[in-house]
């Protein structure tokens, strides 16, 4: 397992569900989650398993040495088996703050979406509040899932901000809304 010089802790879980710092062996689930759910990621293209590569090679794997990364990805587990992945991206470490990404399995999105969300931001903030001591994280979403803003308020997101027609899908302009939620310790 890798090891994120960053973290005095690798390993976050609830029950069966665990991250831990991004794992090799999951880059072409990703890679597949990725190039399926291209409408609400800032991705304008399919990745390549090429492509993926390279990005664990020249990125990914420079991250773990790093005092300060600019993101801290996480493969996301039930048992021993990937079913997402995400972290906390770009990162401002002067203001303590991260944007959460977040991606599970397109096979588990309609029926398990909110379940997976709940989970993962539990064990996402245990590492931005409680690891790092950062003050505030957030959530970028395209205005394109209602239900992700469900989730993310009935885990006491709250709506930040609206960026109205920033995003061009389907040839219109659609609003960017951003959730956040601050570290009460």
């Amino acid at each position: 397992m890798n090891y994120y010089k960053v973290l005095s802790q690798q390993v976050y879980s609830v029950d069966k569900y665990r991250i831990v710092p991004i794992r090799y062996e999951d880059r072409f689930d990703i890679m597949k989650w990725r190039n399926e759910q291209m409408y609400h990621l800032r991705q304008s293209k399919l990745l390549s398993k090429q492509e993926q590569d390279n990005y664990f090679t020249n990125v990914v794997s420079k991250l773990y040495e790093q005092e300060q990364p600019n993101q801290i990805l996480f493969s996301y587990l039930e048992n021993d088996v990937c079913i997402g992945y995400g972290g906390l991206v770009h990162i401002n470490w002067i203001d303590k703050h991260a944007e959460v990404s977040f991606i599970i399995d397109t096979e588990l999105e309609k029926d398990f979406f909110e379940k997976h969300w709940s989970i993962y931001l539990k064990l996402i903030e245990e590492v931005a509040f409680e690891n790092l001591h950062f003050h505030k994280l957030y959530v970028y979403a395209f205005d394109l899932r209602q239900y992700l803003y469900t989730v993310l308020q009935a885990n006491n997101y709250f709506k930040d901000a609206v960026l109205k027609d920033h995003y061009f899908f389907n040839n219109s302009f659609i609003d960017v809304v951003i959730h956040s939620k601050i570290n009460s310790k």
